[in-house]
């Protein structure tokens, strides 16, 4: 319970510090902007390069990745189907679907599964999922349908070799897959640029909040309210009947896969909405909502499974 209850506080104020920032103009009219493409560009490749270089890929090959991949594709497949349905359009619902399953496995993520779980390594499998293959694939699509760099086909269809967040994923994996050991010198400053990536997107994200409307309110209301229902109910009650009913899971490892399917949208998804400047209230309030639903279903969760 305490790690739950710590680790929404560390985001809470850190989040409030950039409201503060933002409402002030401490960093000026372009502070936020800034922030944002300092962690998706720089930051935020270098956290993924240096985490997955030095992580063990064979956590992918598991039940818990098994668990962790249905349950993302049934929640946004719904919100996809959802998204068609009503014409929201390619890039909103693209957003939409990462707000319905794409969790918040890194400050928020480690802390629980060290402190809920006992044991911080339990949230690799869905933090490996997710920077691997879930992030590139949706950048890709927000790039191919013009959201991203404009030009001819074929240079569209390369962006994935040029966006900063693939880069840097991918690279780690191949200097894991390889048993490559990167040098102290090399390592020791891309990890202190990637320790900048949480700070940075927290701050931005809090910046957002100032003279914006109440959330779940005006033209993204629907597909708000569709993203956190999703994320806080649907997907780790999906996440629980995969477990049981398909792989038999009891215990510890079913209150592992149900625990971080319930954690919240990552703060990053408006990183990627700001950084391709799409549905940005979407990703901002879904965030916002989808960290205040999961307490009551963290608590809820451990209280049942634990």
């Amino acid at each position: 319970m305490a790690g739950v209850l710590s680790g929404f506080a560390v985001i809470a104020i850190v989040i409030a510090v950039g409201y503060v920032i933002g409402r002030r103009g401490t960093l000026g009219e372009q502070g936020r902007e800034v922030l944002t493409r300092l962690a998706f560009t720089l930051a935020g490749p270098a956290l993924l390069f240096t985490t997955l270089a030095q992580a063990d890929l064979s956590v992918l090959f598991s039940g818990r990745l098994l668990v962790t991949a249905l349950s993302t594709a049934a929640v946004a497949g719904i919100f996809v189907a959802v998204g068609a349905l009503r014409r929201w359009g390619v890039g909103r619902t693209t957003i939409g679907a990462l707000c319905s399953g794409y969790v918040n496995s890194g400050n928020l993520g480690i802390p629980i599964a060290a402190y809920v779980l006992g044991d911080a390594s339990l949230v690799a499998p869905v933090l490996l999922f997710q920077v691997v293959l879930v992030t590139p694939v949706a950048l890709t699509v927000l790039d191919l349908s013009g959201m991203g760099e404009k030009g001819p086909v074929w240079r569209r269809a390369l962006t994935p070799l040029r966006n900063p967040i693939a880069v840097g994923s991918l690279s780690g994996v191949v200097v894991s897959a390889a048993g490559w050991k990167v040098p102290g010198p090399v390592l020791d400053p891309l990890t202190l640029i990637g320790n900048m990536s949480v700070p940075a997107a927290l701050l931005a994200f809090g910046m957002s909040l100032h003279g914006s409307a109440f959330p779940g309110r005006g033209r993204d209301r629907q597909p708000v309210l569709l993203s956190v229902a999703l994320k806080s109910l649907a997907q780790p009650l999906i996440a629980w009947a995969l477990a049981t009913a398909v792989l038999g899971m009891h215990g510890a490892p079913l209150l592992d896969v149900v625990v971080t399917s319930a954690l919240p949208s990552a703060q990053n998804l408006f990183t990627y909405a700001s950084r391709y400047q799409v549905a940005e209230s979407l990703a901002r309030d879904s965030v916002l909502l989808s960290t205040i639903a999961s307490v009551p279903v963290l608590v809820g969760v451990a209280a049942l499974l634990g």
